[in-house]
């Protein structure tokens, strides 16, 4: 089992002992699946510091214990919001977008296609996701709804606003920048924004992956679940992809991160390579 680090409190604003950590743990587990790492504790402490200042506490056990009893929903919210990480870019590992634009193209079916990414954070992941699509059909009206959910509601808000810095989309090739983004002028100059047509492919909304049952619509031709588990323990990561079985086409693809597996599930799903995966019920592919 690994050990706390002994805390040095000395120089904080706040005290924040073994104990409180511990609880914190246990809060963003039951809260969000989340299994926190005793490495990360000075994350926790600069992160929930600013939940306490802006609450007026004097105390993390003060804090802790509000959220415990669980008198306001806005804060739970927030404690969760502060301690989710939402690293993400365009296009990030690539090759999965290749691979999703072959899937997409035989796809014979004349009917929607359905794409769930379960990680949005703050918008690239899905809009890569749409503009793969209009890549894959050619044009800004591909046949396919993208439903993008994330648990933080700051980053989903970002999303639906689908503006980013020039710093977001300067790997972009050029060709993609100027078809699918709108360049700001004047007081947005610097800005770019996802052209409307994108945007409504896209629907953004709240989802926390440790829900009994999801409030989605499939089957999904393609789940992207990139770089979350990695967040949940075994049995978590079990019971969340017992659930997307059900969710996925037969012949649909489960994309997960460059870090995660999921051997522990194999009879739930197989991989196919490249940490892509396909139900472990269905007939193999040539």
């Amino acid at each position: 089992m690994e050990s706390l680090r002994k805390i040095d409190t000395g120089t904080r604003e706040f005290a924040f002992t073994p104990a409180d950590f511990e609880r914190v743990r246990a809060l963003i587990h039951k809260q969000a699946g989340i299994s926190l790492s005793p490495v990360k504790q000075d994350m926790v402490y600069s992160r929930l510091a600013r939940r306490l200042r802006s609450k007026g506490m004097k105390t993390f056990s003060e804090y802790l214990d509000a959220l415990e009893k669980g008198g306001d929903p806005a804060e739970r919210e927030a404690f969760v919001n502060a301690l989710t990480t939402n690293l993400t870019s365009f296009f990030r590992e690539a090759h999965h977008f290749d691979i999703l634009n072959t899937h997409l193209r035989g796809i014979a079916e004349k009917r929607p296609i359905k794409i769930w990414c379960c990680a949005a954070s703050t918008g690239e992941e899905p809009y890569s996701l749409a503009i793969t699509a209009c890549e894959a059909f050619g044009g800004l009206t591909p046949p396919v709804q993208i439903t993008a959910s994330d648990l933080d509601t700051n980053v989903l808000a970002h999303g639906q606003r689908a503006v980013y810095g020039m710093d977001r989309v300067e790997r972009l090739e050029q060709d993609r920048l100027q078809r699918y983004f709108l360049r700001g002028t004047g007081e947005q100059d610097g800005f770019v924004r996802v052209r409307p047509e994108l945007q409504r492919l896209v629907n953004f909304r709240q989802i926390n992956l440790l829900d009994k049952s999801y409030p989605v619509q499939g089957p999904f031709d393609a789940i992207f679940c990139r770089n979350v588990m990695i967040y949940f323990d075994k049995p978590t990561q079990y019971q969340i992809l017992e659930k997307f079985v059900p969710l996925l086409r037969p012949e649909g693809l489960l994309f997960a991160g460059h870090s995660e597996n999921f051997i522990h599930a194999a009879n739930l799903f197989r991989s196919m390579g490249r940490t892509v995966y396909a139900r472990a019920d269905a007939a193999a592919r040539k």
